[in-house]
């Protein structure tokens, strides 16, 4: 689909009776990035932390106030205005499977439910890559359900770089802005610019126009980051659009290409002050050129024997400069963060095998083994089976447990305080973990998913990352923010997981084609792929 124009209702000025002062606004938080070919769960409870039920009321108010999250933007906003609001439901869970139904009616009843006991506008935390058992679009569902009942409304919408955006998102908003950095620090400003637009359109003093469309193609997550080209030159030119005042908000989304559904891909919004022409020439410009670009999207693989053996050869060369930082040994093909299982061990053998040694390896995830290495206690030599425990049907080869022996050198219940630029003093936790130390490598045992994206995930552990000659990180490009600038060189290992960036060991049923680089689409212009 491209383009695809999505005609806006047009919100004008208060009427007089309606003063800004009374103004009451419902605010949620819905948000899941859904790898359908993950076999991760995705109960309520992964909504919900370590509570019972996902947060809402006081103690959501109390949980984002100051925080730099979209929600904790949308809160300021809306203390700056002076408007009143209420939060049916705060909740967000770490990629995986698609959503439960039953989790996704609990918390879209809510939302719902709020909107139906009246509201002047509602703000919205999603993602936009959300797969529930019964419907591709998450969001685009919930919004279409938001409309039955609230149908004028201004609806101020914030998603992730990584959304896959479909018509009813779009039809149903009033304003639409989407991360321009991966990793993604600027969730905080995003939500600010969403949040903004909607408080100038209740006052009358703007009146959002939005089009968007698509073009047929699945980047590679990792060619995604906003270090590197094309995307950094593109998210530039959709910030620069926006602080020039020349639109109100410009979001290039990559797209989230382990979805098999249909809009998988990237995309692009554009919400202008009432000037449709300036927001349909603006979405061509990203369009086409993210079309030429494209090949620069598409991901090189290299030989896991191959990469281990370039990543201990630099280590070693470098031996006797150890301030210079560790080399990042990237095992991205089994990232949490985007829904792989965080237990295959295909990397971590090979490291073990070629024999790299002062290695810390973030993490596996095996609650069996923590609860295991825990019996034994601080001290104690075990040898265990690791890992391998998660079947994935949806790829050709399951991981299998490794056989390790070593020492169990720290226990701990796995809550840390973030301090790298992510999520700086936020509160981590990552469940009850162990280090379990071979003599050559340190292995950080877990309980929970999670993405190593802070240095506080080893210094909360007794390790300092920066002494280590390695690190064995299960990331695609979220290191980056806490990682990079410590690393000697990172060496990009190509392991087993549902988040390979090998698209033949996945089998696209739903994604719409023909779509590059699944097809040898080599059009050159953006009229000849519209439809």
């Amino acid at each position: 689909m491209w383009p695809a124009d999505v005609g806006r209702i047009q919100f004008g000025r208060p009427g007089e009776d309606q003063q800004a002062d009374s103004m009451k606004i419902v605010l949620a938080q819905m948000s899941h990035e859904t790898n359908t070919f993950s076999p991760v769960p995705t109960p309520l409870a992964r909504f919900s932390g370590r509570a019972e039920m996902p947060l809402e009321g006081d103690a959501a108010r109390q949980a984002y106030t100051g925080t730099r999250s979209c929600m904790g933007a949308y809160i300021d906003v809306l203390n700056e205005a002076g408007f009143e609001f209420v939060i049916p439901v705060a909740g967000g869970a770490p990629p995986s499977g698609p959503v439960e139904d039953a989790a996704y009616e609990y918390m879209a009843s809510r939302i719902v439910e709020a909107a139906k006991a009246g509201c002047d506008a509602m703000m919205l935390d999603l993602h936009g890559a959300m797969v529930t058992e019964s419907s591709e679009d998450g969001e685009g569902e919930l919004l279409r359900r938001i409309r039955e009942v609230l149908p004028d409304a201004p609806i101020a919408v914030a998603l992730d770089m990584h959304a896959n955006l479909f018509d009813l998102i779009v039809e149903n908003s009033t304003v639409i802005a989407g991360y321009h950095m991966y990793p993604h620090l600027d969730t905080y400003e995003t939500a600010l610019i969403a949040g903004r637009v909607l408080v100038r359109t209740l006052n009358g003093e703007v009146s959002p126009t939005m089009v968007w469309g698509n073009a047929p193609m699945l980047p590679h997550v990792m060619r995604q980051g906003t270090d590197d080209f094309p995307n950094e030159e593109l998210q530039a030119r959709a910030k620069e659009l926006e602080e020039s005042g020349e639109a109100l908000a410009v979001s290039l989304f990559t797209g989230f290409p382990h979805a098999d559904i249909s809009n998988a891909g990237l995309s692009v919004v554009v919400v202008t002050d009432n000037d449709r022409g300036r927001a349909e020439a603006i979405r061509d410009e990203l369009l086409d050129r993210a079309w030429e670009v494209r090949e620069s999207f598409v991901y090189q693989i290299e030989p896991l024997e191959e990469s281990v053996a370039r990543a201990k050869a630099i280590g070693e060369s470098a031996a006797n400069e150890p301030d210079e930082g560790p080399v990042i040994v990237l095992d991205h093909y089994d990232n949490t963060a985007s829904g792989g299982t965080m237990d295959t061990t295909e990397v971590l053998a090979e490291v073990l095998k070629q024999g790299l040694e002062d290695i810390a390896v973030f993490g596996i995830f095996d609650p069996q083994a923590v609860d295991k290495l825990i019996e034994a206690g601080v001290g104690s030599e075990v040898t265990i089976e690791l890992g391998g425990k998660t079947p994935m049907p949806s790829i050709p080869q399951d991981s299998q447990p490794l056989e390790v022996t070593g020492v169990v050198k720290t226990i701990s219940n796995g809550i840390f305080r973030a301090m790298g630029r992510a999520r700086r003093g936020a509160t981590m936790d990552i469940g009850k973990c162990v280090v379990l130390d071979t003599g050559k490598a340190e292995i950080v045992v877990v309980s929970r998913h999670s993405e190593p994206v802070d240095p506080g995930c080893f210094l909360g552990l007794g390790i300092n990352p920066e002494q280590k000659r390695y690190l064995m990180l299960k990331s695609r490009i979220h290191y980056r923010a806490g990682f990079k600038q410590m690393a000697r060189e990172i060496v990009e290992c190509a392991g087993v997981g549902v988040c390979t960036s090998n698209y033949a060991d996945l089998e696209f049923k739903n994604v719409r084609r023909p779509i590059y680089p699944l097809d040898g689409i080599n059009t050159p212009r953006r009229q000849d792929v519209e439809h």
